[in-house]
Formats: structure tokens, C-alpha cells, sequence
């Protein structure tokens, strides 16, 4: 390139640069501890291009994904397994989940795989994607690729339910 036309060529990416920035459809997240395990990259690379309506967008941490714009599901792969819970636990499709519906007053959820190593949370916006879209979109990964722990869904009543007494000898 001629030495005259460098300073256009500069001028002309720094005029374009604050436009291209601002199509930039990237998701801004941060990975789980355990993101480098290899079954989150198995997960990630086999994550649908669409969930309940929405398209699957880029995001900048390993092991994460994103769909909606604005983003309305935002998945995350490598979370240490969760311990029982008091919270709900909901089986859908052979995957269990604990569902926190602590921000429901702002639509929102977050969904924890339980009995899953590693972990995959999503947080969602329920009005914009529906908690059985993504089970059902999301399902066959973790049951192709996150390993079973053994932990379970049970009822509430299942773990506070009084023993039969044992025969007396």
C-alpha cells in the first residue's frame, strides 16, 4: 500500500470501527469453574441453533451459549454438581432440575442440571422462552454427555417420610 493512502485507510477503520462494534451480536458471560471439562466442549459443540424461537448467539467464555436478542437464555457448562436442595426438582425427559424461581417477580428462572457432572445452568426469561423448550432442546446433550452422579429428584414427602418400625425378633 502507498505510504499517502496508509493515513486514509486509517481514518476510514476508525470511522467504521464504532459501527461494526455496535452489530457485534457476541454475549458477554463468564465460564464455570470446571468450563475446560471436556464433556461441556462435547455440549458446546453440538448446542442447537434455535431454542423456543430464538437464535443462537456467539458469547466470549468457554463452555456457555446464548440465544434470543436481546439474550433471553444464557447457558453455562461447568458448575460444580449441587448438593440436595430444598428447592423444586423437576424431571424432564431423564434429566432432573432444580428450579429457582427466586427472580420469577422479574421473569426470570434459573435451571441447575441435578445429578449431573458437571453441571449446565440456564437462566431464562420465561416470557420470551418457555423452561420446556430448553429441557427438551437441551436434554440429549446432558444425557449423551454429562455424567450421571447418582443424585436424584426425590419428593419432599420421600425424605421426610416416617420408617415402617422393624419387627421386633
Amino acid at each position: 500500500m502507498p505510504r499517502s493512502s496508509r493515513p486514509l485507510a486509517l481514518l476510514a477503520a476508525l470511522v467504521l470501527l464504532p459501527g461494526l462494534a455496535a452489530c457485534s451480536t457476541t454475549v458477554a458471560m463468564e465460564p464455570a469453574k470446571l468450563a475446560n471439562d471436556p464433556a461441556c466442549a462435547s455440549v458446546i459443540a453440538k448446542l442447537p441453533k434455535s431454542i423456543s424461537g430464538q437464535q443462537r448467539r456467539w458469547t466470549d467464555a468457554q463452555a456457555t451459549g446464548a440465544w434470543g436478542d436481546p439474550a433471553s437464555i444464557l447457558m453455562t457448562c461447568g458448575l460444580e454438581p449441587p448438593a440436595p436442595s430444598t428447592l423444586p426438582c423437576r424431571t424432564f425427559d431423564g434429566v432432573d432440575w432444580l428450579v429457582d424461581e427466586s427472580q420469577a417477580a422479574d421473569n426470570r428462572y434459573t435451571l441447575t442440571t441435578f445429578g449431573r457432572s458437571p453441571a449446565l445452568q440456564v437462566y431464562l426469561d420465561f416470557d420470551v422462552a418457555s423452561s420446556g423448550d430448553v429441557a427438551q432442546a437441551l436434554g440429549p446433550l446432558i444425557r449423551d454427555y454429562l455424567q450421571p452422579t447418582g443424585s436424584a429428584c426425590t419428593a419432599l414427602s420421600d425424605a421426610t417420610a416416617t420408617p415402617a418400625p422393624s419387627p421386633t425378633p
